[in-house]
């Protein structure tokens, strides 16, 4: 087993990773920008060291980032998730230096990094895949024939990268130039490539993602799956498990397809293959992520594995310790996440000093978070400040388990999403398990929501009417 390991990330996944270090009494080495100095993650790694230059650069510098990892002797470093978790260089390079890369090799990382590739890739062992371009589209023309082909809406996707980045769905030709000109720009801004291929838009599917674990001696499992719906702009927002729709005759198909896959690419370590499962039953493989994912809670609050650890296991060389016929799914797991946004405001990111927080608990209720009160949340980053994950035996009872908790968690000072979510788990459609992706389309009443204003909240509305009032 390692001796140090550094967590070449920030934030929530960071205390994630220590944790399940200082569980297998492995030290920890962490990483800062200047902006984070005050952070959790920070005070609870063994070391600290600062990187730069700027909040977000040394993160994402790989070269400064492994000659650390050199001088104070860790034997691994684990990327969590976002940053350079997908970079296969960063993992090729971490090898050269004769460092453990806690997640899958390079070749693995190139190959499913490139969703063009990832999808021929499932074509070629009988996965379906929603009907798309054979490759990158190198022009208008090529783009509008495939439309004409197979017919509208089509999604526009990013060639490289994820998380909603670069995706447009376009209905007509006339949006079509638009979407392709704004998904390369973007694209290339966020993962440094402005490829694109175009897709089959599927009306209202469900999006459902198989959670894997494999290690290096050709043994791959699955933990089921995980039902990631409900989302805005691409951006998941809840995440639930197991899903309300499957079938265990759907569920043991798709699963295995999400294996073959993986064996396919040589894959190994932690991932998810995502799917759509359209209004039919029909499944088709969309990419498949190569490391750890935000909602991997949900997955171990009804299968009692941990991930995390499972990802150091099998770093280490170690061969799984139990079997698919060993994975039992029980009760259901929601995950909400608790972002500094402002969903009656588009979801606009919120920054500031956290004037009070208080997170919820009692039995079924996990919190995965990185703040605490006056801490300041910086600009720079993802808006997630943590997560909130509830389990009960049944979904009702995990509804009524999640309202609850959302009810009793305090955090003000920013604008968060916990009035929003406790919405959703009052209206009835959720409740019901009536959802798929275009759920908070098909559902404007839930931004009408209103805010309780808190004792400092009130302080302040006083003092400011009090100023405006003198300076009459």
């Amino acid at each position: 087993m390692f001796r140090k390991i550094l967590v070449a990330n920030r934030g929530e996944i960071a205390m994630r990773i220590i944790r399940a270090c200082r569980e297998f009494g492995i030290a920890t080495a962490a990483i800062y920008a200047e902006s984070d100095a005050t952070a959790i993650y920070v005070k609870k790694a063994n070391e600290a060291y600062l990187v730069g230059p700027g909040p977000v650069q040394g993160y994402l510098d790989i070269e400064q980032i492994v000659r650390l990892a050199k001088r104070i002797q860790a034997d691994a470093i684990h990327p969590g998730y976002g940053f350079l978790s997908e970079n296969a260089q960063f993992a090729e390079e971490c090898s050269k230096a004769g460092i453990t890369f806690i997640g899958p090799s390079p070749e693995a990382l190139a190959l499913l990094g490139d969703k063009v590739k990832a999808r021929e890739l499932a074509q070629k062992v009988g996965v379906p895949v929603v009907p798309g371009t054979s490759g990158s589209v190198s022009s208008l023309d090529e783009a509008l024939a495939f439309c004409q082909r197979v017919g509208y809406p089509v999604i526009v996707k990013a060639s490289a990268g994820g998380g909603g980045r670069g995706l447009r769905v376009v209905r007509t030709d006339a949006e079509l130039r638009e979407a392709m000109e704004a998904g390369s720009r973007e694209a290339l801004a966020a993962f440094g490539d402005g490829n694109l291929f175009l897709e089959k838009y599927i009306e209202r599917p469900h999006h459902i993602e198989f959670q894997l674990l494999a290690d290096q001696h050709g043994y791959i499992i699955h933990l089921g799956e995980r039902d990631c719906s409900i989302q805005r702009r691409h951006q998941k927002l809840i995440e639930i498990a197991p899903s309300l729709i499957l079938t265990p005759r759907l569920r043991a198909e798709m699963g295995e397809a999400a294996i073959t896959l993986a064996r396919a690419a040589n894959f190994y370590n932690a991932g998810t293959v995502e799917f759509l499962l359209d209004p039919d039953g029909r499944y088709y493989f969309i990419e498949m992520n190569p490391r750890i994912q935000v909602e991997h809670t949900v997955t171990e609050q009804i299968t009692a594995v941990d991930i995390l650890q499972s990802q150091i296991w099998i770093a280490a060389g170690r061969p799984l310790v139990f079997g698919q016929h060993e994975i039992a799914l029980q009760g259901y797991a929601i995950q909400c996440r608790i972002n500094a946004e402002d969903p009656r405001n588009g979801f606009r990111p919120s920054s500031g000093k956290i004037t009070a927080y208080l997170s919820p608990g009692g039995i079924g209720v996990r919190i995965d978070g990185a703040v605490y009160k006056d801490y300041t949340v910086p600009p720079y980053y993802d808006a997630l400040l943590a997560k909130l994950t509830v389990h009960g035996r049944t979904w009702d009872e995990t509804v009524r388990r999640t309202h609850r908790s959302l009810e009793e968690f305090v955090l003000r000072g920013v604008k968060t999403t916990i009035p929003f979510m406790m919405k959703i788990m009052e209206e009835p459609d959720f409740k019901a398990g009536r959802f798929d992706t275009a759920y908070l389309d098909r559902h404007p009443s839930l931004y009408d929501y209103e805010e309780v204003m808190q004792p400092e909240d009130l302080v302040v509305a006083l003092s400011a009417a009090i100023a405006a009032y003198e300076g009459l």
